[in-house]
């Protein structure tokens, strides 16, 4: 992997961090294209079975690299062509991303941690959607995602108003997950990651696929889609094992079979 997006794995973990902590993490065409590599790695890696998406210093990623400008590509290239590739790896892969967010997740920053499956935030992180000052639209999916979380008038309020919203005011509003020590935010996240990652592999997939089409369908469809993911694990070694170690008073050792 390249110098400005790290990939190391620890166990079933993937860590995978954002590294230009002199530019608060800010994305490049590069950065987006290594991050969508290294995403597609380990999605791909069946020896890892949860992510962590983080960033090196003091920022999660101040959002689009404003001094690179679009570097020969347009806006619309820009948003189709390097950032939803990234909210789609991470949207579509099997397994849960967590975004681990220190500092500030400003812009399409922003947008890429609440794309995550689960975010933590460190105390005194914020997040920030800056785009009305410089008379630009909340983009890469923040609209969608803003108005479907916070409802229609809390969203354009935070938006329109470029307003920080403090790690704890996420959680409350249900933006993030839970908040950690800055100083503890990298073992807390590896810590989540890693109990995730002895949960039954298939079910988290299972889990992340039928919730994420609830969030656009209708009950009906939804319901079809849980029996029949409901079908294909009942009776697999892995619901065996669950349940064994149900009845044995043990903790169950998954395989993703």
């Amino acid at each position: 992997m390249s110098d400005i997006v790290n990939y190391e794995q620890k166990g079933a973990v993937a860590v995978i961090t954002l590294n230009r902590p002199d530019a608060l993490n800010a994305f490049t065409t590069e950065l987006s294209l290594q991050l969508q590599l290294a995403l597609e790695q380990a999605a791909a890696d069946d020896a890892v079975r949860v992510i962590v998406l983080t960033g090196e210093g003091r920022s999660f990623s101040a959002g689009a690299d404003l001094k690179s400008g679009f570097e020969g590509r347009s806006v619309f290239g820009k948003l189709h062509y390097e950032y939803r590739p990234v909210f789609s790896a991470i949207a579509t892969m099997s397994k849960p991303v967590i975004a681990a967010v220190p500092g500030s997740a400003a812009g399409i920053g922003m947008s890429v941690a609440l794309h995550c499956d689960l975010l933590l935030m460190a105390e005194n992180a914020f997040l920030l959607s800056p785009f009305t000052t410089i008379s630009l639209v909340p983009d890469g999916g923040l609209n969608w995602l803003l108005v479907r979380q916070l409802g229609y008038r809390r969203a354009f309020q935070l938006s329109v108003e470029s307003e920080r919203i403090p790690a704890a005011r996420c959680v409350e509003l249900g933006l993030a997950n839970k908040t950690a020590p800055a100083e503890e935010l990298q073992k807390v996240a590896l810590d989540w990651a890693e109990a995730l990652a002895k949960r039954a592999p298939r079910s988290l997939e299972a889990t992340k696929k039928v919730m994420r089409h609830a969030i656009d369908n209708d009950w009906a469809s939804t319901f079809n889609m849980e029996a029949d993911w409901q079908q294909a694990l009942a009776g697999s070694d892995d619901n065996t094992e669950g349940v064994d170690a149900f009845f044995e008073k043990r903790e169950p050792k998954f395989k993703g079979k």
